[in-house]
């Protein structure tokens, strides 16, 4: 009878198979809906009435702004630009720092669109004073959904 000793490199080998079937089962996963039990924030709740009856499409760096365009803040959860047919989620690095009674002020590369490079700070709008900086990532925009099927 041998016996075989795990060497380091089989214990790398083997939390590596493991760390990958991990990841495949996270990426199976649905978001935000991985856990039956788990409960949806105010602000998630929010976010998935505005997206009810919407579809999403594939993500983009930046997205065009216009001055009249409406921007809904979601506490501690997302920031949306838009309305009408297509809608864009901005979830940012840190979701927790996003707070509806903030002012955002945007430091822009580009005039008529805002980027996911774009410096963004908070501050508050009664006394000017700095609160924090929120980190843009890719825009998802969410597009109505014709019902007409038959």
């Amino acid at each position: 009878m041998s016996t075989r000793t795990a060497t380091p490199a089989r214990k790398i080998a083997a939390l590596g198979a493991l760390g990958g079937a991990a990841a495949v089962a996270l990426i199976a996963a649905p978001p935000a809906m991985a856990d039956e039990h788990a409960e949806m924030t105010k602000g998630e709740e929010r976010l998935a009435e505005m997206l009810e009856g919407r579809v999403a499409g594939e993500p983009q760096n930046c997205i065009r702004s216009r001055l009249n365009d409406r921007v809904t803040v979601i506490d501690n959860t997302a920031i949306v630009y838009g309305r009408g047919g297509t809608i864009y989620v901005q979830r940012t690095a840190h979701p927790d720092r996003i707070d509806s009674s903030d002012t955002l002020v945007s430091r822009r590369f580009n005039g008529s669109q805002v980027c996911r490079q774009d410096v963004v700070t908070t501050i508050d709008p009664f006394t000017g004073i700095f609160t924090g900086a929120v980190f843009f990532e890719e825009f998802i925009p969410y597009t109505r959904v014709d019902d007409k099927d038959g």
